[in-house]
């Protein structure tokens, strides 16, 4: 398979801007390309079929009567060249008919219900808060709640004496790094996984793993001509936030035929081409587990991402959000355990190599994705570099310190012998097995379905099956200014309620076409609808 890539050029002021080696059908769809051309913003609700007519929910008003000091053509041009494919026109209109089918007008739509698909949201698609992480939040926000035993075990009673020694109040602001105490705890954490001493003057506690990401893409990009190397597919956030810093985003691809594995020649490549054109390439994302992809990097990749970096200078920045989400016996491996490994085993040649990896309360089994709590941990950065990411974390104040608490509790959960282990426990492996089984199903009903391939889900919460898109089908896509897996999408949405997003929102081989869905929502009702429509999509559309 030929991997085409392109330049995508955007202008501002006279210049030009180069998003190195994203495929060049990402510059051409205005409704699903990470990086636009134009600012404007199609409306949600603009392509709806005509045969959902839904009640208007906004009202118009011309900008020839209303006189603003802001325009879309006035603001950060940066703002408009950024997009994030995951919220973007599909799930936009998803929102449409949540609020048709809530305000009783689900007769005229050919479903029942709307499955957002489309992003990791665990507790928006019922999975259960852990009993014992709530309980502690719990006395965190009313403190008098500690004094009663009747309610709550010893341990979580316990456990909340020990936050709010540390924190003193969930409403007062923290350290600006994050409460000390907590960072002591995610250092075990770290040590307790990988064999190595972590620091907790090295972690940072943040609001999510994308907080980290903000404050350290700001802090890597001195320029637009700074150049960071992103994997494809990816998470929008990463192209989104060096949009929204006028840097350069690298491309480099994911071989899915080998389980969407790293592939050290097309880096190597990837940063050669990007260095040639004059850009300083200072950084390499990996997401592990893969976002959108759902694989594990086994220790060779990692090795051979390390070595990449070593070689060139780059700083490593490891997304590992997902690292409790493996399934099927597959092991993770940290970016840290096999650096240190490597720095033991071949003492001088990667002692220099600097590593930032990211973690969340957000995903793995915890799924607290509105309480914002999340880290990272600097491997060997500089010293002086390290001040000015503190000055930097610093005008923000202080990330939420309820989310820091439940950092603490996702690293440090209940062990063994403790009141509320059991409990623990069973929740636990209840929301672990319900992942697992239904990312089975759900790879199972893509390998019934004809033209789709997907890969066996190893991890993360996703699956991102390609599909074969009839001729027809593209034509017709191309004749409403869609890409083809866009048009699939929202062909899906609008007659089944299920949300997903397409590959094209990711970046993907020039002529393949996915989409990414979760494994999330409950039951299996939505997939037979998926399934239904996928051949109802191809009958109408076969040559």
């Amino acid at each position: 398979m030929t991997m085409t890539t392109g330049c995508v050029r955007l202008s501002r002021g006279g210049s030009s801007r180069s998003i190195i080696g994203l495929p060049q059908s990402l510059s051409r769809n205005a409704g699903s390309v990470i990086f636009r051309r134009s600012g404007v913003v199609p409306s949600p609700t603009a392509n709806l079929h005509h045969y959902h007519r839904l009640p208007s929910t906004s009202r118009s008003m011309t900008n020839s009567t209303v006189h603003r000091a802001l325009n879309a053509k006035n603001i950060n041009p940066n703002i408009l060249k950024a997009q994030y494919a995951v919220r973007g026109e599909i799930a936009v209109r998803s929102e449409e008919y949540r609020k048709a089918l809530q305000a009783g007008a689900g007769h005229r739509l050919p479903f029942h219900s709307v499955i957002s698909a489309n992003i990791g949201n665990p507790q928006q698609l019922d999975q259960k808060p852990i009993t014992f992480f709530r309980q502690v939040l719990s006395i965190m926000e009313y403190p008098a709640l500690i004094e009663h035993e009747e309610i709550f075990p010893e341990d979580v009673r316990e456990r909340a004496r020990v936050l709010l020694e540390d924190v003193g109040s969930v409403g007062a602001y923290s350290q600006s790094q994050g409460a000390y105490g907590i960072r002591k705890s995610v250092a075990n954490f770290i040590k307790e996984r990988d064999g190595f001493e972590a620091n907790p003057d090295d972690i940072f506690l943040t609001g999510g793993a994308s907080a980290g990401v903000h404050t350290l893409l700001n802090t890597i990009c001195a320029s637009r001509n700074t150049g960071v190397l992103i994997p494809i597919p990816q998470y929008p956030l990463y192209t989104a936030t060096l949009a929204l810093l006028d840097a350069t985003a690298v491309s480099y691809h994911l071989n899915e035929e080998q389980k969407w594995s790293t592939n050290v020649e097309l880096i190597e490549t990837a940063r050669q081409n990007a260095a040639d054109n004059g850009t300083d390439v200072r950084c390499i994302c990996v997401i592990n587990p893969g976002n959108p992809t759902g694989s594990s990097l086994s220790v060779e990749d990692i090795k051979g991402v390390i070595r990449i970096a070593a070689k060139n200078h780059l700083v490593i920045m490891a997304d590992e959000v997902y690292q409790t989400n493996v399934y099927d016996g597959v092991e993770f491996h940290s970016f840290k355990k096999v650096l240190r490994t490597l720095q033991r085993e071949e003492p001088g040649r990667y002692d220099h190599v600097e590593l930032v990896s990211l973690h969340s309360t957000s995903k793995g089994i915890v799924g607290e994705c509105g309480h914002r709590g999340g880290y990272f941990e600097l491997v060997n950065f500089d010293p002086e570099v390290k001040a000015q990411i503190y000055k930097l974390v610093s005008i923000t104040l202080c990330p939420p310190v309820i989310g820091q608490c439940l950092v603490e509790l996702m690293v440090n959960p209940p062990k063994e012998g403790e009141p509320s282990w059991e409990l623990y426990n069973k929740e636990r492996n209840h929301i672990f097995n319900g992942l697992e089984s239904r990312a089975k199903a759900l790879y199972q009903a893509f390998k019934d379905m004809t033209g789709v391939s997907c890969q066996n889900p190893d991890g993360a919460m996703y699956l991102f099956p390609s599909i074969t898109i009839p001729e027809k089908a593209q034509a017709e896509a191309r004749s409403l200014g869609k890409q083809p897996d866009e048009f699939y999408c929202l062909k899906m949405l609008d007659a089944t309620g299920i949300c997903v997003v397409p590959g094209s929102g990711f970046g993907q081989v020039e002529g393949t076409w996915h989409f990414r869905t979760t494994f999330l929502p409950p039951g299996t009702e939505w997939v037979d609808r998926l399934k239904k429509f996928h051949e109802g999509f191809m009958k109408e559309y076969s040559d």
